[in-house]
């Protein structure tokens, strides 16, 4: 015998809970499944434990500043062991803090894997449903590509629980994923060598912060980044691994990382929808499939595989179904950022994608020794640009590498989300003294390219 929902939701992850608790908030009945852990991606091997152990990272850094400010310290040691045993205490909690939401929201959850066997009907290891609407919020899953040995590289869900540190790393790809974990890695001890097939990191960033971000890490000590640079085959000798690439290098490691971007996670779900040509769920703008019932928010549907974009198509979608409240996300100047070393942000555009996009831009751009390091001496620049639209004055995009890049970009987002123009930036008063104020200081545009 079957049970049935009003709402029924596939994925425990962040979107797939807002979705859930909102939807029961309207006083409908809600279903979860879940198969795995609650939190998806962010909570369990996505953002949460990577900042956790960039944190870890950040910290030789701060020993070697101190010095320059008069401590000293005795010898350090460090213990993956303990890094990863905490990570794993916080997690646990996080888990159990989305299931209490949940239950306390009365929705149902049910932990399994979820199958369509009908257009409205799931078999959830067998378990059946029904529902009136479904959501698809199953997220995303790391993508390793298909080169001879490929099954001796780790994914990057791999790397919060690996049972010892590594003491040479070869990552592939020189995505956002590719330079947090050489961020991570670096900062433990571990050469990190990235293979990189494009010719700059972080492709489809704006191009000052691939060239800035490059040129800081190329100063790190453990750290060799190669570009243009292709995977020929990954064999396996004894407990290494040997990376030979299409030039006819090899270089011997003690794991593989796999940092070639993400797929959408449809593993056995067979869902009774139209999919893209690279294997997403396709959704019209009311996040809507080819099934007028079935929906899909978040990774799985989107090119944006971020939290928060998720949670707020999740949230107005619930809204929309079940509230009757008819509102929209806006995609256009939606800021991100990056947890490498240094970090990087942005909001809105680059200059590239402004000129493609028809805009004739003045560009604000400042590159400065920070004063922290006046004292640690620490050879490290922060970068800080603004794109503008020259016709109305306004500030379409801001970038920044260096440090508190994420913390700075918040605020800036929301001015930039208000519409301020260049002229609002200029009559703000900065704080002093603080990396953050040269956003309100830079006064001249730089001149254009020939």
């Amino acid at each position: 015998m079957s049970e049935h929902y009003d709402f029924f939701v596939i994925g425990g992850g962040s979107g797939g809970v807002r979705a859930a608790r909102i939807a029961a908030g309207h006083g409908v009945k809600v279903g979860i499944a879940e198969s795995n852990r609650f939190g998806g991606t962010c909570v369990n091997v996505g953002c949460v434990p990577k900042k956790l152990l960039a944190y870890a990272a950040d910290y030789a850094a701060h020993f070697e500043d101190a010095r320059g400010f008069g401590w000293k310290s005795g010898k350090l040691s460090f213990s993956w062991k303990t890094l990863i045993g905490n990570k794993d205490a916080e997690i646990k909690r996080l888990n159990t803090i989305y299931e209490k939401i949940l239950s306390d929201s009365g929705v149902t959850i049910i932990k399994g894997h979820a199958r369509f066997t009908g257009k409205n009907t799931l078999d959830i290891d067998g378990r059946i449903i029904t529902a009136d609407k479904i959501l698809i919020a199953t997220g995303g899953k790391p993508f390793i590509p298909n080169i001879p040995g490929r099954e001796y590289i780790s994914p990057s869900n791999d790397m919060f629980y690996l049972p010892k540190a590594p003491k040479h790393v070869v990552i592939i790809g020189g995505g956002y994923i590719g330079v947090e974990f050489a961020h991570i890695f670096s900062g433990i001890g571990a050469r990190v060598t990235i293979l990189h097939r494009g010719d700059s990191l972080l492709r489809g960033f704006d191009h000052d912060i691939s060239a800035s971000l490059q040129d800081e890490m190329s100063k790190q000590k453990n750290f060799d980044l190669r570009l243009k640079t292709d995977i020929a085959k990954v064999e396996k000798k004894g407990t290494n691994f040997i990376v030979h690439t299409v030039g006819g290098e090899q270089i011997r490691c003690d794991l593989v990382l796999g940092a070639t971007g993400r797929a959408p996670n449809l593993d056995d779900l067979s869902p009774p929808v139209d999919l893209t040509p690279d294997g997403k769920v396709k959704v019209n703008r009311d996040y809507q499939t080819s099934q007028p019932h079935i929906f899909a928010v978040g990774d799985v549907c989107n090119a944006l595989n971020l939290t928060p974009v998720a949670l707020a198509e999740a949230h107005v979608l619930a809204d929309r179904l079940f509230g009757n409240r008819h509102r929209a996300v806006d995609y256009e100047f939606i800021p991100t950022a990056v947890f490498s070393n240094p970090p990087v942000s942005t909001v809105g555009y680059g200059e590239e994608d402004a000129r493609s996009k028809g805009y004739d831009v003045e560009i604000y751009r400042t590159s400065f020794r920070p004063m922290k390091h006046t004292l640690s001496g620490r050879d490290e620049r922060t970068m800080m640009k603004l794109v503008v639209d020259k016709k109305t004055g306004r500030v379409i995009g801001a970038h920044m590498v260096g440090a508190d890049a994420p913390e700075i970009m918040q605020g800036i987002a929301i001015a930039i989300n208000a519409g301020a123009t260049k002229a609002v930036f200029d009559r703000t008063i900065g704080i002093h003294p603080s990396a953050a104020e040269e956003f309100v200081t830079m006064r001249s545009p730089v001149k254009p390219k020939p």
